[in-house]
């Protein structure tokens, strides 16, 4: 049976839902077409781009009846940029929508039927972040570019300032590139692989205003070395440290494993709360300041600490999470597989004086139960895994020594159903899920969860 609709067909269709990536759903006698641009309960006239057999894609080409969350994108790059995709729905839009996506998957997925809170939203949800990637490239005519990606290309939009990012980035992006091309600095090529500057990584410390540059490169020889460093230290007056990264491989990896600080501080610092943090250029650290305390501050809700508490992070990365828990547990102890991650953790738990904290490095479903049998038991058990979740043997784990609580927080909401699930299969009880919006604009939200064993 052939699809209802073929390539370049016009039609009138109304949005009867919303992707996990933002994308409007509308059937033709049963046929869905993902449809970028459109939001829910509107109707658009559409341009078929593609179909397949089960399912089509489209275009909006005219909003009929629009929805009325719809505002116009106030960023004159939306419509190309693939950093946001959620600007032409008003904020408050975004929030419904996020929340009503967590409920779906927790019901659909993983068959969650614990309560989902409003979504915890910024109060300015404009220039938020505090780490800016930013590619450069040549464009055909040989200019020197500088931006963000396309949607689903590695074609740059070159772009004067992003409306979510912070000023020192905008002001690398709006006249870095024209002092790197006057000093003679090429940008890479991905398919030649000729050129030396591949991105240029600004960071931030929020409550210290201090700035670090990062020129990520092809080779270490680095042409006007000096010069370049004393335009970025014109263009950013509160710059802090200015550092190089060597990436010579044909890789869209963005850095490479040599690191070393051109001029100033090897490091920035930072704080969440009352707890201080050294952030270097690899360091993980979140690129939303304000909502980490809120992320961060719900996860010590839910933990629910009195004092004497031995608490296990079990994928601490630079102990971010952990040392917040460290103000009111007796005992926390973190465990991550990057050994840098733990060389980091412990460096910041001297940083803030902390000595109820003891951080290893190796796969948690390993130190873990190791752990246990030397008689350290965990209170609460605090979890934030990549994208792709926890791994299987960490759940086993989790449910074999069956802490009275676990705190999971979780930057895909698939994957926490999926192991919310797990959990709950061997002896857990999801009691809620509070999403909380780290990234204003784009389809991601974050979210934390708490479980309690059955027999607590």
């Amino acid at each position: 049976m052939s699809a209802p609709v073929k390539k370049n067909d016009r039609l009138t269709v109304y949005i009867e839902d919303l992707t996990h990536d933002g994308n409007g759903v509308a059937k033709v006698d049963g046929y869905p077409l993902f449809i970028q641009g459109a939001l829910l309960e509107e109707t658009c006239e559409v341009h078929v781009l593609k179909t397949l057999k089960n399912y089509g894609f489209a275009k909006v080409v005219n909003v009929v009846e629009p929805s009325p969350d719809r505002v116009d994108a106030p960023c004159v790059y939306f419509k190309q940029c693939g950093g946001c995709q959620l600007q032409h729905l008003s904020y408050e839009g975004q929030l419904k929508w996020k929340q009503k996506m967590v409920e779906n998957v927790m019901r659909r997925l993983g068959k969650i039927d614990a309560p989902v809170h409003p979504v915890k939203g910024m109060q300015n949800p404009w220039n938020y972040r505090n780490k800016s990637q930013i590619p450069f490239a040549k464009d055909e005519a040989g200019k020197l570019v500088a931006g963000f990606y396309k949607t689903k290309s590695h074609s740059i939009v070159d772009m004067e300032r992003c409306l979510i990012q912070m000023d020192e980035a905008d002001r690398v992006l709006d006249a870095l590139k024209y002092d790197l091309a006057r000093l003679g600095v090429t940008p890479y090529d991905e398919k030649s692989h000729q050129g030396q500057l591949r991105h240029v990584v600004v960071r931030k410390g929020r409550a210290t205003d201090e700035v670090m540059v990062v020129l990520v490169t092809k080779s270490a020889k680095l042409a006007e070395k000096d010069a370049v460093i004393g335009a970025i230290r014109e263009r950013i007056p509160n710059v802090t440290s200015i550092v190089q990264n060597v990436n010579s491989e044909k890789t869209n990896v963005i850095f490479g494993d040599r690191t070393f600080t051109l001029w100033g501080e090897d490091v920035i610092e930072d704080t969440i709360g009352d707890v201080r943090f050294e952030i270097s250029a690899r360091s993980f650290y979140q690129v939303n300041p304000i909502q980490t305390e809120v992320l961060y501050q719900q996860a010590l809700d839910y933990a629910q600490l009195e004092g004497g508490e031995r608490v296990i992070d079990a994928y601490c990365g630079i102990g971010s999470i952990s040392l917040f828990l460290a103000q009111k547990a007796g005992q926390v102890m973190g465990v991550e597989i990057v050994p840098q991650a733990i060389e980091d953790a412990k460096r910041n738990a001297e940083l803030n004086g902390f000595t109820n904290t003891y951080f290893e490095a190796g796969p948690a479903e390993e130190v873990i139960p190791r752990w246990y049998k030397e008689g350290k038991e965990a209170d609460v058990l605090v979890v934030d895994p990549p994208r792709k979740g926890c791994d299987e043997a960490l759940l086993n784990t989790i449910i074999e020594q069956k802490p009275k609580r676990v705190v999971y927080v979780s930057c895909n909401p698939a994957t926490l159903a999926r192991d919310l699930r797990i959990l709950e299969d061997g002896g857990y009880k999801t009691k809620e899920v509070q999403p909380v919006d780290m990234f204003p604009h784009t389809t991601h939200v974050e979210c934390v969860a708490l479980m309690s064993r059955v027999d607590e």
